[in-house]
């Protein structure tokens, strides 16, 4: 199994005990569904056939980079999920960017 503990440093845990600490995010993240969209992301990217741990790493990461992005234009005091979600095609455009 892949756990996700989502906090203020989102944890991704594995199967074989290695834990991965996310350094994306912001405290404005704490609001209301902000976990359900973390959720629905990973599942979307299992549905695209990435495997467990691919899927959790690369959406946690994600997830926060859009509350960063989301945070740095509306604040962190009023972000909501719906911002996050607004955000995430700048996140993935941001990440495929830095790719070598």
């Amino acid at each position: 199994i892949t756990i996700v503990l989502k906090g203020h440093y989102t944890m991704t845990v594995r199967a074989d005990g290695k834990v991965y600490i996310n350094d994306s995010g912001n405290p404005g993240m704490a609001t209301a569904g902000a976990g359900d969209v973390l959720t629905g992301i990973i599942t979307a990217l299992l549905a695209r056939d990435y495997n467990r741990r691919e899927a959790c790493m690369i959406e946690v990461y994600l997830h926060g980079l859009a509350g960063d992005l989301a945070a740095e234009n509306l604040g962190q005091e009023s972000l909501t999920a719906s911002d996050i979600v607004k955000y995430l095609h700048h996140a993935f455009t941001k990440l495929l960017k830095t790719e070598p």
